[in-house]
């Protein structure tokens, strides 16, 4: 009995055991109802792997208003659309493991909610997962002047390891249109996820 309480005590928890070398990287990604609905469009289509998309009501509302699009005109890019009032799906327990929860765009609110821990969305429950298990989250928060508030809720989830990122395109490339701006940002991300690296500022000088 001894020896087996010994061994069980050795046996590293599910959420710090390695993910099989082949399996492709899991995304779950959040849209919720800050503007800039694009950048969320071009993650999800551009982000590799098996991915799971969570669009809020009014993450709904927003897509459609700036991108003429329902949710529905991803689902070729994921496995499959979630509702956020579903509390009920996989993702909402912390024994279905994912690699990364990505809210892009991340509204003040949700980033509020995600930061004093209220968990009444699926967005926000994941995130709660995400925090507990101690799985990689990215925010990508859009709204500008942030309030002391904000910036208190961003510094609190960052000292708990969650990269905070506000949607802050790169010029340096000197992107030419709206889709090398949104590019360039998503580009970023991947990059933070471990996905591909970001064109560099003056990288043609390590050549």
């Amino acid at each position: 009995m001894a020896e087996r309480r010994r061994s069980a005590r050795r046996r590293p928890a599910a959420s710090a055991r390695r993910a099989p070398p082949n399996r492709r990287p899991r995304l779950v990604i959040g849209i919720s109802a800050a503007s800039g609905a694009v950048f969320g469009v071009e993650f999800t289509r551009r982000a590799p792997g098996e991915k799971y998309l969570i669009v809020s009501d009014w993450g709904r509302a927003v897509l459609k208003m700036e991108e003429g699009l329902a949710p529905d005109a991803l689902a070729a890019h994921v496995k499959r659309v979630y509702s956020d009032n579903d509390l009920a799906a996989p993702f909402a327990s912390g024994s279905n493991s994912f690699d990364a929860f990505v809210v892009i765009p991340c509204s003040l609110s949700t980033l509020a909610k995600i930061s004093a821990g209220i968990a009444d969305t699926l967005i926000t429950r994941v995130a709660q997962v995400a925090l507990k298990e101690r799985r990689r989250m990215v925010l990508a928060i859009r709204e500008t002047p942030l309030p002391t508030n904000a910036l208190e809720n961003a510094a609190r989830l960052s000292r708990d390891g969650v990269v905070v990122m506000p949607i802050s395109p790169p010029w340096y490339g000197r992107p030419k249109s709206l889709d090398d701006v949104v590019g360039g940002f998503v580009d970023k991300v991947l990059g933070v996820l471990g996905y591909g690296a970001a064109r560099g500022w003056r990288e043609d000088e390590l050549e």
